[in-house]
C-alpha cells in the first residue's frame, strides 16, 4: 500500500519502452488515470510518432535511453512497468546479443531503479516462456518447451531470465515486483513491417499484395486487443497483496492462421492470393492463455472480440497507409485509397 505521503501526492509511473506499440497505450491509459508519467525509449524499434500527442502534456516526460545502461533519476518513481523489447521474431532477431542484455541488464537495472525508489516493480513477460508447448492451454504453472539454443532464445531465454530476476528481488524483499505473460497482441500503432501476423496480413490486403501464411496455417494463436492488454497490466501492478505468481493476460479465444487470414480478408477485399512459406525454427504450434488466474485475482478478462479489434485496426491501418502514401508515392496512394473505400462500414 502506498503510504500517505504518497497518497496525498500525483503518483509517477516510469514507463520503459514507452514509445512502442505496447507502451504508447500504456502512456496514454495512465495520463489519463491522473499519474505523472516518464517514458523511456532507446527508439530501437519505438517510434517518437506513437508520443508525439503527448510532448505537450504537463505530466509527460520523454527520455532517450537504453535501459542497457544504468538509469538515475531525481525525482521521485512510484511505479516502473518494463516493456523495453523489441517483440516480433525479425526485430528481437536482428540484434540477438541486444535482444538478451535487454531484457537481463536492462532488467537488472530497471529493478535497482525501483530498489532505490522503493517503486512497485512490473514485468512484462511473454507467452514465448512456453516455447512450442506440449500443455495445451497453457497455465503459469507449466514450465515450458523451450529451445534454449535456437534462434528465438534471444527472446525466449531472455525473457524467463528476467522472470527469474524478478522473483528473485521479490523473495529477497528488495522490489515490490510483478509478472504478466503477455499473449499476442493487436492494434493501432502496429508497426507496418514488424513481422506480426495481424499486421502483416492487414498491410498486404491494403497493397494487394500476396498474404503470406508460414507453414500450412493450422498453427494457432489467441489475439488480445491492445486496451483489453493495458487493462490487465495496471491492474497487476496495483492489486493488493502482490500476487507473487506470474499472471497470463491473453484473450482464451483460439484461431488458426488461416483463419485469422480468412477474416482479413472478409472485412477487406482484396485481390491478393495466399502465399505459404516455410515455417519458421521453433515457431510454436498451438498457443491459448489460461487466464483463470487473471480473472480470480485480478477481475479481469478481455473485452474486445478478434471482429471488432481487426475491424478497428484495419481503420488504423488505412489511415496510417494513406498518409504514408501521400508523402512518398501518389500511385501508391491512389492504391491505398481505393482499398480504403471498399472497406468502409466495417
Amino acid at each position: 500500500m502506498l503510504d500517505s505521503s504518497n497518497a496525498r501526492r500525483q503518483r509517477t509511473a516510469l514507463v520503459a519502452g514507452g514509445a512502442g506499440f505496447v507502451g504508447s497505450h500504456l502512456c496514454d491509459e495512465l495520463l489519463a488515470a491522473g499519474n505523472r508519467v516518464i517514458c523511456v525509449d532507446s527508439y530501437l524499434t519505438g517510434s517518437p510518432a506513437n508520443v508525439a500527442p503527448l510532448q505537450n502534456h504537463p505530466d509527460f516526460n520523454m527520455i532517450e535511453h537504453d535501459i542497457c545502461n544504468p538509469l538515475v533519476f531525481a525525482e521521485h518513481v512510484d511505479q516502473i512497468y518494463n516493456l523495453a523489447c523489441p517483440a516480433s521474431p525479425p526485430l528481437y532477431q536482428a540484434d540477438p546479443i541486444h535482444t538478451m542484455m535487454t531484457n537481463v541488464i536492462g532488467t537488472a537495472n530497471l529493478l535497482q531503479l525501483a530498489a532505490r525508489h522503493g517503486a512497485s516493480f512490473l514485468q512484462a513477460s511473454t507467452s514465448e516462456v512456453y516455447g512450442d508447448p506440449e500443455e495445451h492451454p497453457q497455465h503459469e504453472d507449466y514450465w515450458g518447451h523451450v529451445n534454449c539454443t535456437g534462434p528465438r532464445a534471444c527472446y525466449d531465454e531472455g525473457k524467463r531470465a528476467a522472470e527469474a530476476l524478478c522473483f528473485d528481488s521479490l523473495r529477497a524483499g528488495d522490489v515490490d515486483a510483478r509478472v504478466v505473460r503477455i499473449f499476442n497482441t493487436y492494434g493501432p500503432r502496429m508497426q507496418p513491417n514488424d513481422g506480426r501476423i495481424v499486421s502483416n496480413l492487414i498491410v498486404q490486403a491494403l497493397r494487394d499484395e500476396p498474404l503470406t501464411i508460414y507453414g500450412n496455417g493450422a498453427q494457432t494463436r489467441s489475439f488480445c486487443y491492445v486496451s483489453d492488454l493495458v487493462d490487465g497490466l495496471t491492474r497487476l501492478m496495483n492489486v493488493q497483496p502482490n500476487p507473487a505468481v506470474p499472471v497470463n493476460i491473453g484473450n482464451p479465444g483460439e484461431f488458426t492462421i488461416a483463419e485469422l487470414a480468412d477474416m482479413v480478408c472478409a472485412m477487406l477485399p482484396t485481390r491478393s492470393r495466399v502465399l505459404n512459406g516455410p515455417l519458421p525454427a521453433d515457431d510454436p504450434q498451438r498457443r491459448r492463455p489460461d487466464i483463470a488466474r487473471a480473472r480470480e485475482l485480478l477481475g479481469w478478462e478481455p473485452k474486445i472480440s478478434l471482429d471488432d479489434g481487426l475491424s478497428r485496426t484495419i481503420a488504423w491501418f488505412q489511415h496510417a497507409l494513406l498518409e504514408q502514401a501521400r508523402h512518398q508515392n501518389p500511385g501508391t496512394s491512389a492504391k491505398v485509397a481505393r482499398a480504403a473505400g471498399s472497406s468502409q462500414g466495417i
